[in-house]
């Protein structure tokens, strides 16, 4: 089977200039691409003489497909066929006759059209259709729409609404949803620099960034101690602002943990609290001063991510001590080891001696690979005992990590 250029060939080597938004980025640009000539792969003299009627096949198929190209020739002396013209090129001489050829011609015209209506309303966004040329046909019917959006903000910077308050004609909560990411890119390049908060990304980020009311952060809290209820009730989830105003009368202590299913069980303690299912999502504790005079201890993974979130929760609340983090609660559940998916390896800066030894120990993989403790895979007689070690010592005992744990 040769290898001689096809007319398919060519279609395959234009959808590759299509796939990759060449051909009509080149439309909005100074892009000099057409005529745009394909050099062929022709047979050699060799090839020429063993193998004519072949040949002969080849360039005919090349001919009769032809209709939207010019075929460059050039003359070949063979020794025994003398002089012979073969195809080394085909040429498409106007962009028309190679999106015909690949049968993309109408959605040229949708293009192109749908970048008349673009521009129409926003010139500065043709460096980024040139960029992503398919993405405007991808988005073809919510052009209108996404127009509207922009308009609608450039109109009115930063409007300290919900996206659900919004009163744009077929605009919803899911379309926006649903196009953060590329009302992101054209929102990045529409709205003057007062109207964007830069310090806010991606999807999560849009709120922020462009001045909606976002979803308010939450927290989840337990009262551990029944006399602490407040008109009845011991699990809480409030709003960041307002817990930073909350102030439980009575709590002396406040337990943190990532686990949700360890914040629902986590057993019942005079004068206490337990704060749960936050992950690195601590900062929305940050602005509740009345932490700070609070005994807090922090009970995580003793992994390396564990430790970054004791030492993140250490940056607001100094005071706060760590619960079975410790080398001996490691060793002691041995069997119940995994592995953590990406480990950290970063000098952590609020860790005291004992933690930073193991948190060490866990990034040099000095016991295993990527080690992992789970605070959930912690056994309940464990942390009851290191809180009866609590009830014992008092309200800011510093020496409770070792409890027994006899199992």
């Amino acid at each position: 089977m040769n290898a001689w250029t096809s007319a398919k060939d060519l279609r395959i080597r234009l959808q590759k200039l299509w796939d990759r938004g060449r051909l009509l980025s080149a439309r909005l640009t100074a892009e000099p691409l057409f005529p745009l000539r394909i050099p062929l792969k022709y047979p050699a003299p060799r090839e020429l003489g063993e193998g004519y009627g072949a040949v002969k096949d080849w360039i005919d198929g090349l001919v009769r497909q032809g209709k939207t190209y010019e075929l460059e020739w050039r003359e070949i002396n063979h020794r025994q066929l003398g002089r012979n013209q073969l195809p080394v090129a085909a040429v498409f001489q106007q962009p028309v006759d190679a999106f015909n050829f690949i049968g993309r011609q109408k959605q040229v015209e949708d293009f192109d059209a749908l970048c008349r209506r673009i521009l129409g309303a926003f010139p500065n966004l043709r460096e980024w259709l040139a960029r992503k040329p398919l993405a405007v046909l991808v988005h073809a019917e919510n052009w209108s729409r996404l127009i509207a959006v922009l308009q609608w903000l450039q109109d009115h910077p930063r409007p300290g609404i919900y996206i659900r308050q919004l009163e744009i004609t077929q605009v919803d909560t899911k379309f926006i949803e649903q196009h953060k990411k590329l009302l992101s890119e054209l929102l990045g390049i529409v709205m003057p620099t007062g109207g964007i908060d830069a310090s806010a990304t991606g999807a999560a980020g849009f709120e922020q960034r462009y001045g909606f009311l976002a979803k308010p952060a939450r927290i989840r809290l337990r009262l551990l101690d029944p006399n602490l209820y407040i008109h009845g009730l011991s699990d809480l989830q409030v709003p960041a602002d307002e817990f930073a105003t909350l102030d439980p009368p009575g709590v002396e202590r406040v337990f943190i943990t990532e686990n949700e299913v360890n914040g629902l069980a986590f057993p019942g303690l005079e004068k206490s609290m337990v704060i749960f299912g936050l992950g690195y999502g601590l900062e929305r504790l940050s602005g509740s001063g009345w932490l700070s005079a609070k005994a807090i201890y922090y009970w995580g993974d003793i992994d390396t991510h564990g430790f970054a979130m004791l030492d993140q929760i250490r940056r607001y609340f100094p005071q706060t001590l760590s619960l079975l983090m410790d080398l001996r609660t490691l060793t002691d559940h041995q069997a119940l080891w995994g592995s953590e998916q990406a480990p950290l390896n970063r000098d952590l800066q609020h860790l005291n001696p004992a933690e930073t030894a193991l948190y060490d120990g866990l990034r040099q993989n000095r016991w295993a690979q990527a080690l992992r403790l789970e605070q959930e895979r912690v056994s309940y007689t464990c942390l009851n005992a290191a809180l009866e070690g609590l009830r014992s010592v008092g309200i800011r005992s510093t020496d409770f990590n070792s409890g027994s744990c006899d199992q």
